[in-house]
């Protein structure tokens, strides 16, 4: 799709609504003009075209010189303050015009009251005028963990998490599934994701491993097609938003799976597993990349100058913006709180924004004693807000730097919802099918369900969705697991639910078990000790065996779980991942209405024991990685 063009002909990015200049209270005229005649700009750069103040102003310019004009412009607190990123929540809007704060963000679970698209837009809008009420008019970008849909904002679609889409092998369902999540974004006034995560997870003891595509560098590679779909054609297209690839470098090798470990690899080991899938993000055009919390053989990656400089944007060419994650320079000198040489650090590293969530007045201030000092370059300051600014300019912010509410009808639409069940259908693998028990017939008999997943939408969503850690229940609207059972059977046959599984008799034709993990994310998702199933599971999984009733067990986790001491008693068992909101495509898989082709993309362990485990180590598991049957 091709940029639609305005009266003027030049290309509108998100049709974002300008406020009336006198409500913008701008220091500099027309900050936020009409656009000009899309004429090439003028030999003399130094001065703008009719109808702006400045040429920084004029659209029909190169970026690069409206990049140059501006920086030329900006003072040390300008600039400084473009390279500031603070959480919604401990910022006021007066503070994003006094310190010129470039950027805002949601941690996750931060969200406006009420937490709704018009919500979401409104509270946009009401920091986007205190940024560009600033002296040089420079708008804020804002950033959130959109990381399977618009997953922050409540009615939008959740999409199946990475690891799940990572069994698709469906690079194109994926593009088109970044397209999807950037409008839902959009429709909510926003304009950035910290998405796609492209780690590659080699322990599946890692809390973070369902937001990996797998375990290889060729498969998370291949899925970096969702970075075309949240970017558009170009950054200036409708609807497009900006993707970060995250979290660089190495953070799915920490050893044990630790989440902010530290991956003790080669670098020969780090450039063939864990360096790829950001070499394709690179190759792709992503805007910007987020720094990992890890550490590389004891150096913390915040502070490491090779491969943040030297590797990445010099042998890789990147030519986007580095983010820190969530307030992560804290780290970088094991003390709590950060200091003015963790800034120092951590800038001349190669960060060009910084996350510091609460403490932006701290960092503003230490940031600028470095520079005055000389601790800092100032030919750094200004390659990092260039990078920032560049990007601004192409997703046309100075032009139309208010929420684009046309695409508000795009959040939960039926569309997406569509493709969301087509990505469940297609991450499901079958891993055991005995006797050709699946798929089930719709009609004769009665079918009993049972398992505390099978009609909580929140379990099946799981982590980063509406909160951080994510949380069972029905928080949010959509389709669950039984609900999509009841819908496959419809008046054809008897469905009959007990979470726990009891009143289940033998005079049912097959039971169905949805079992699994319930919410988390990283930190509170590390399993250092077993990875089974829970003693509730393994008791509905007792009174169903002790029935004589077929089992068929769909496993909602995000990540492979240690049931081989479980299997034999189970005539299928189908890897559901977490599959979202819409639950009905499970539902399809096992009544028929589609033939499985999902694939591992994992080793699957024979025990707790064999962890980490990956293809090409020598270790036998219980299914290997790209194992998947049909009927």
């Amino acid at each position: 799709m091709s940029p639609r063009p305005d009266a003027s002909g030049v290309p509108r990015r998100r049709l974002r609504r300008v406020a009336p200049l006198s409500a913008l209270a701008v220091a500099v005229p027309l900050a936020f003009a009409a656009a000009g005649s899309g004429a090439p700009a003028r030999a003399d750069a130094t001065r703008p075209a009719a109808g702006y103040t400045y040429p920084y102003q004029d659209p029909s310019r190169r970026v690069a010189d409206r990049v140059s004009d501006l920086l030329g412009r900006m003072s040390l607190d300008d600039k400084v303050g473009q390279m500031t990123q603070a959480e919604r929540g401990a910022i006021s809007t007066a503070d994003v015009t006094t310190y010129r704060v470039g950027s805002i963000l949601s941690g996750g679970g931060s969200a406006p009251s009420p937490n709704t698209p018009a919500g979401w837009a409104d509270m946009y809008d009401s920091f986007q005028r205190a940024a560009v009420a600033t002296p040089l008019g420079i708008p804020m970008i804002y950033g959130l963990d959109a990381v399977h849909g618009n997953n922050n904002v409540y009615g939008s679609t959740i999409f199946p998490h990475n690891i799940g889409l990572g069994a698709t092998r469906d690079p194109a369902l994926v593009q088109q599934i970044g397209r999807a999540t950037a409008e839902e974004v959009t429709g909510a006034g926003l304009d950035w994701t910290f998405a796609p995560c492209l780690c590659v997870a080699r322990n599946d003891r890692w809390g973070r491993t369902y937001e990996s595509f797998g375990e290889t560098p060729e498969l998370a590679s291949s899925m970096t097609t969702v970075i075309t779909g949240l970017q558009g054609p170009t950054l200036a297209s409708p609807a497009s938003i900006l993707a970060t690839a995250k979290h660089y470098v190495g953070d799915g090798g920490t050893t044990g799976g630790r989440d902010q470990g530290d991956t003790q690899v080669s670098e020969q080991e780090l450039r063939a597993i864990h360096l790829p899938p950001f070499k394709a993000a690179v190759d792709r055009g992503v805007g910007s990349i987020m720094v990992s919390y890890s550490s590389w053989n004891g150096v913390k990656m915040h502070g490491n100058r090779y491969l943040l400089t030297d590797v990445l944007k010099g042998e890789l060419g990147f030519k986007g913006f580095l983010v820190s994650d969530w307030a992560a320079i804290d780290q970088l000198d094991g003390a709590s709180g950060f200091t003015q040489q963790e800034v120092t650090t951590a800038i001349n590293a190669g960060l060009d924004m910084i996350m510091v969530p609460n403490d932006y007045r701290t960092f503003i201030s230490y940031l600028k004693a470095a520079v005055q000092s000389g601790a800092v370059p100032t030919s750094r300051i200004d390659d990092a807000v260039s990078r920032i600014l560049t990007k601004k300019f192409e997703l046309g912010l100075f032009e139309h730097p208010y929420a684009d509410r046309s695409y508000a009808q795009t959040v939960g639409s039926q569309a997406h919802r569509d493709l969301a069940r087509q990505a469940v259908r297609e991450s499901q693998v079958l891993l055991k099918n005995a006797g050709g028990i699946l798929p089930l017939s719709r009609t004769g008999g009665k079918i009993f369900v049972a398992g505390k997943n099978a009609d909580d939408i929140g379990n099946s969503s799981g982590g980063w969705t509406i909160s951080w850690q994510g949380r069972s229940g029905n928080i949010v609207p959509g389709t669950t697991i039984l609900q999509g059972i009841r819908s496959a059977v419809g008046s054809g046959g008897t469905v009959t639910y007990s979470r726990d599984g009891s009143g289940i008799d033998s005079s049912y034709r097959a039971a169905i078990a949805v079992v699994g993990e319930t919410p988390y994310a990283e930190g509170q998702g590390d399993r250092t000790g077993a990875m089974g199933l829970d003693s509730t599971d393994l008791a509905t999984l007792q009174r169903l065996k002790a029935s004589g009733v077929p089992v068929v067990t769909v496993l909602v986790s995000g990540r492979p779980l240690d049931i081989a001491a479980q299997l034999p008693d189970w005539r299928a068992l189908v890897a559901s991942w977490l599959p979202g909101s819409e639950g009905a495509g499970v539902a399809d898989v096992l009544f028929g209405g589609y033939n499985p082709t999902g694939k591992l993309p994992v080793t699957w362990p024979a025990g707790t024991s064999q962890e980490p485990i990956n293809s090409g180590d020598g270790k036998i598991g219980l299914f290997p990685y790209g194992y998947g049957l049909n009927y």
